[in-house]
C-alpha cells in the first residue's frame, strides 16, 4: 500500500501530523508493506527566495494578530509538538520560500533518501537555532549530505532552477485535483484522503480501511483538524 503525504517544510502542522501518522503506522500490522511518498505543496509559492521574515512577524501580518497573540499561538504549537516528542523552537525562527527544499526532496526520492531528508529539514526548520533560509546553498548541501545525498549532486540541483521544478509543480497540480486545499494531506492507496494533523487513532483507522477496501478516493469524515493552507496556518488559541 502506498501513502502519499502532501506537505511543506514551513508547515508546523505537517511536522506534527507526520509524527502522529508515524505513531499509527508503527502499530499497523502491515507496516512493512506500506510505502510512504512525500509530495510537494508550497504554502507560499509567490514569496521571493530572498524574502525571509521572522515567523512571529509573518504570523502577525498574515492573520492580523498582535505579536502577543502570535507568540501565544507559537507556544501552543510548541506544546502540541512536545506532546508528540518533537522539539519546537517557539521563538527566533524564520519563514521563507521552500521551492528549493521541494526540489531537493525530489532528488532524495530518486536515491531512496526522501524520508530522511524530510525529517532533517523539519528538524532544521523547527528545532535548530540556525536558520534554514538565510545561510544560502551551503546550509542546504550540509543537510542533504546528512540525509545521505551526494554533495556535488545537491549543488548541481541548486545551481539549476529548472531541476525538478516540473516535478514540484506536478505534485501541486495533483494536490488540487485531489481536492487538497491545505496540508498535511494524506492519500492512502488512492482510496482515502485524510486532511490535517489528525490524532494517531484517526490515521490508524484510515490505514485499516484503506488496506481492507478498494474504492475511489473518499475524504474521510474526521472532523476539524489543524492544517496549513495558501492563506496560512491555523493559529491555535487554546
Amino acid at each position: 500500500m502506498r501513502v502519499e503525504i502532501w506537505s511543506d517544510i514551513a508547515c508546523p502542522w505537517c511536522y506534527v501530523g507526520k509524527a502522529r501518522f508515524e505513531k499509527a503506522l508503527a502499530t499497523f500490522p502491515h507496516r512493512d508493506q506500506v510505502e510512504v511518498v512525500h509530495r510537494s505543496f508550497e504554502l507560499d509559492p509567490g514569496r521571493a527566495k530572498d524574502d525571509v521574515q521572522p515567523v512571529i512577524t509573518m504570523l502577525s501580518r498574515k492573520y492580523g494578530l498582535s505579536e502577543e497573540q502570535a507568540r501565544a499561538g507559537e507556544d501552543n504549537l510548541g506544546a502540541q509538538a512536545a506532546a508528540e516528542g518533537l522539539a519546537y523552537r517557539t521563538r527566533g525562527r524564520d519563514h521563507g520560500n521552500t521551492f528549493d527544499l521541494h526540489r531537493l526532496l525530489h532528488l532524495a526520492k530518486e536515491h531512496g533518501r526522501q524520508d530522511e531528508l524530510v525529517q532533517i529539514l523539519y528538524r532544521a526548520n523547527f528545532a535548530e537555532e540556525r536558520s534554514l533560509f538565510t545561510e544560502g546553498d551551503d546550509r542546504l548541501v550540509e543537510l542533504a549530505v546528512e540525509a545521505g545525498l551526494d554533495a556535488d549532486a545537491v549543488r548541481a540541483v541548486l545551481a539549476d532552477p529548472a531541476a525538478y521544478a516540473d516535478e514540484v509543480r506536478a505534485d501541486e497540480r495533483e494536490a488540487a485535483e485531489l481536492g487538497a486545499n491545505g496540508v498535511p494531506f494524506f492519500v492512502l492507496d488512492r482510496r482515502y484522503g485524510v486532511s490535517g494533523a489528525q490524532p494517531a487513532e484517526v490515521f490508524a483507522q484510515a490505514l485499516t480501511q484503506a488496506w481492507g477496501e478498494r474504492s475511489p478516493l473518499t475524504l474521510l469524515d474526521q472532523g476539524d483538524a489543524d492544517a496549513c493552507g495558501p492563506d496560512g496556518c491555523a493559529v491555535p488559541q487554546h
